[in-house]
């Protein structure tokens, strides 16, 4: 029942409760003879609008399908390099990273997120590989050119400067056992 409708029945009644509880009434009764897949539930002293129990887990299923699954940082990173320097081979990708790619590469492809966008000039004529439309929507880019540039990163990674004094260690006695020259440290009994 739109809005409106609760506001026209509130102004035409005497009584201010009555009122709301009687268009309360007349909401669920519009929920429940309507087929609508929600219904009006007094909880905790108020009142929710809840799906209704027979299509939760139809509504549990739908969500857990759009849900992107969350990507490991091994796959970020493989990510990140294609969408910088795409398009890009495997060879190349596994030269930055310094370990294979295979499996990650086959993810990502799986995922939507990479797509095979050409052959490579070189020897066996590579793949390459760069990013999808479906990248730029997991992301909330509206085009490649809004990803940071190198020198924002740069500026974003670097760890915060402390200006107060640094923690040091007390200086060892000579002599004295410590983790490094082996022997074991003095018991405390």
């Amino acid at each position: 029942m739109p809005a409106d409708a609760l506001r026209l029945m509130a102004a035409h009644a005497e009584d201010g409760e009555t009122t709301l509880e009687s268009a309360l009434e007349e909401l669920s009764l519009h929920y429940e003879n309507d087929g609508h897949g929600v219904e009006l539930v007094e909880v905790a002293g108020g009142w929710q609008i809840l799906t209704r129990p027979e299509y939760t887990e139809a509504i549990e299923r739908a969500q857990l399908a759009a849900r992107p699954q969350r990507l490991s940082a091994a796959a970020l990173e493989t990510l990140a390099i294609i969408a910088y320097r795409q398009p890009i081979g495997r060879a190349e990708i596994e030269e930055i990273r310094g370990v294979g790619a295979g499996a990650i590469l086959k993810s990502l492809h799986e995922r939507g997120l990479i797509d095979v966008v050409g052959r490579g000039e070189g020897l066996g004529r590579p793949l390459l590989y760069g990013t999808t439309p479906s990248f730029l929507e997991q992301f909330a880019l509206r085009h490649l050119e809004e990803l940071p540039r190198a020198d924002e990163l740069a500026i974003a990674l670097r760890a915060p400067r402390h200006a107060g004094p640094t923690a040091t260690t007390p200086p060892v006695a000579a002599g004295a056992p410590t983790k490094d020259n082996g022997e074991a440290p003095p018991r405390a009994d």
